[in-house]
């Protein structure tokens, strides 16, 4: 695995930019390149790595360190990992307030924050989240690559990055996130995690990855709270809008990155134009435009839509663009019904079929596009 900042990418997430006039939280899953970014673009900032056995144990036995070691000059301070010192953001909270210094304080975990009812900083920070690589940020950009390793940066850069998801999904998923959580049956959740990320992409049903995982729905259900908790999966909402056709109301669940799916569910090498590529296809553009909406502020809303008649469409972006999902190179009438079924409605600006095709075309208004000029056009601010 690549490590440090072995191979850099610039990211589009610009710190910053966003630090100016406010502290920030920034959240991520771990080795999503928090550290990194901090390093190449806050060279000026006081650091404090509570990764650092040294650092914790200083700050743990006393907090007030942070106030005694900061001098006039120190108007901008990061504590990486927040959450394994809470107490650190009442700290942090007077630094604001009496000396109105500005804070970065990143974790990989909200978990042990919510349970201690932490002092979030009375909303003098913005939170931001730090996702994977996107398309954007990698030049000869590898869609199979992506699709099969994922964007965490320093396995999609690895010469070896099934070793690397191996270890995460392993070491990190199965072992770290369980004993941060307090769990005493481990084996279980980790048949939990090969069961969610079968269910990836598809409509959330807590009693069937039960009765799947052999653990009790309210175990299945604590489970999945610490999976949103360390942000390796979330939850996609219905979009509920429509008269004419009764919507379905229940999320979907779609976990951070597509090789850490197929790692967890032991797949091989996924293929072009095979089932499993159209499902991590629809996964990583799910992370592409998740990304986007969070990168661009305000974090927009994201949802699908389906209806109890069983049309469907994939995405649905801030009540503005309805988007199919289409892993192959040939778009037929058929692929339309879900887009020509919530067009009835009324609701939303643009119908969009995103493909493997070669060339863009309309069809009766409806956009089919390649990929590649997709996220172009979003990452360029158009369909949201």
């Amino acid at each position: 695995m690549v490590s440090g900042d072995a191979f850099y990418l610039p990211r589009l997430l610009d710190l910053e930019q966003r630090l100016k006039d406010r502290s920030c939280f920034l959240f991520g899953p771990r080795q999503t390149g928090k550290s990194t970014l901090i390093r190449r673009t806050l060279a000026r900032a006081r650091v404090y790595n509570l990764l650092d056995s040294r650092v914790f144990l200083a700050l743990a036995r006393r907090p007030s360190l942070i106030r005694e070691e900061l001098g006039p000059d120190d108007r901008l301070v990061v504590i990486d990992e927040v959450q394994k010192l809470p107490e650190l953001l009442d700290e942090a909270h007077l630094l604001i307030e009496e000396r109105g210094v500005r804070f970065l304080l990143t974790g990989s975990s909200a978990r042990k924050l919510k349970r201690a009812g932490t002092n979030l900083l009375g909303g003098r920070a913005r939170t931001l989240a730090m996702h994977p690589l996107v398309f954007k940020e990698v030049a000869d950009f590898d869609l199979l690559r992506a699709v099969n390793h994922g964007l965490l940066p320093s396995i999609y850069l690895s010469p070896s990055p099934d070793d690397g998801l191996r270890a995460y999904a392993g070491t990190y998923l199965r072992e770290e996130v369980a004993a941060e959580a307090a769990l005493r049956n481990i084996p279980a959740f980790g048949r939990f995690l090969e069961v969610a990320a079968i269910c990836n992409g598809a409509i959330l049903n807590h009693s069937r990855i039960a009765s799947d995982a052999e653990v009790a729905r309210s175990t299945v259900q604590e489970y999945f709270q610490i999976l949103f908790d360390t942000f390796i999966a979330s939850t996609l909402p219905a979009w509920r809008r429509t008269a004419k056709r009764k919507p379905i109301a229940t999320s979907k669940l779609y976990f951070f990155d597509p090789g850490v799916v197929r790692i967890l569910r032991n797949e091989g090498e996924i293929r072009a134009r095979s089932p499993a590529f159209g499902h991590a296809f629809e996964t990583f553009l799910f992370h592409e435009l998740r990304t986007c909406l969070d990168y661009r502020g305000g974090g927009g809303a994201l949802a699908y839509w389906r209806s109890t008649s069983n049309y469907e469409v994939d995405f649905v972006v801030n009540d503005v663009t309805a988007i199919e999902v289409k892993a192959s190179g040939n778009v037929a009438e058929r692929d339309l019904a879900g887009l020509r079924a919530l067009r009835e409605e009324g609701l939303l600006r643009d119908y969009v079929v995103v493909s493997l095709v070669d060339r863009p075309r309309t069809i009766d208004g409806i956009r089919i596009l390649p990929w590649r000029e997709f996220l172009e056009r979003v990452w360029a601010g158009e369909f949201l």
